[in-house]
């Protein structure tokens, strides 16, 4: 079983009937949405859920898991997402599948984020994978100057028409910075990318995850938490 799989399986058991859920989005997020989806044909779960996407919208429906919007409810009870990566304190890097601006809002309505992941995607400190960033599409070529004053940013293309930009179900464009190295001082560089005009959303989620479950090819998990010391 794919290790990403294994820790959605696990996660998954932190879900309980009559809950809102945020179902999170890109192809580590889709085998929670799975698990989610069997056990309400299975066990009869009654849950509700907030997609973060279109893709996990639609898949949501297929399995038949009921959905509302932030008109029926302002608040989540857990919201199980995947991550591009992971620090050793927990601040994540997401963004990779474009759905950055839906998962944060998400994610800050929610009593609890489940990240979870494999292996690969933790690390000392965040950067290695490039920093997504939504801004909107009127004067992009402003806002891509102003941010490559930090460090050099691509405008992510679409990958079915790779002469068009990347377009998010929200109407906006990606710039990818290629950084290597968040400083340690994570809260305060998003702020400083968030003055900039025309960034709408920084994929870069401080603080926010209450527990990350990693998996393993060989079938275990281990959990992690915020040290709170």
């Amino acid at each position: 079983m794919d290790a990403k799989q294994i820790a959605a399986y696990k996660a998954v058991e932190y879900v309980k009937d009559g809950m809102v859920l945020g179902l999170g989005s890109g192809s580590t997020a889709i085998f929670a949405i799975q698990a989610i989806g069997e056990r309400v044909k299975n066990e009869g779960l009654r849950v509700r859920g907030i997609p973060t996407s279109a893709k996990s919208r639609d898949l949501a429906m297929q399995l038949g898991i009921p959905l509302i919007d932030f008109g029926d409810t302002a608040q989540i009870d857990l919201t199980i997402d995947g991550a591009d990566e992971v620090s050793g304190k927990l601040d994540l890097i997401k963004g990779g599948g474009g759905a950055l601006l839906r998962e944060k809002i998400v994610a800050a309505s929610s009593d609890q984020l489940l990240i979870i992941c494999d292996e690969g995607k933790l690390c000392k400190s965040l950067g290695k994978f490039p920093l997504p960033i939504a801004i909107v599409p009127f004067g992009w070529q402003i806002t891509k100057s102003a941010l490559d004053a930090f460090c050099v940013t691509n405008l992510r293309k679409s990958l079915t028409e790779p002469d068009k930009p990347f377009i998010t179900d929200d109407n906006l464009l990606i710039l990818d910075m290629h950084i290597e190295h968040v400083p340690d001082a994570v809260a305060d560089f998003e702020e400083e990318l968030k003055r900039r005009i025309g960034v709408v959303e920084v994929g870069l989620f401080v603080g926010m995850a209450t527990r990350v479950i990693v998996g393993y090819t060989d079938g275990h998990t281990t959990e992690l938490i915020p040290d709170m010391s």
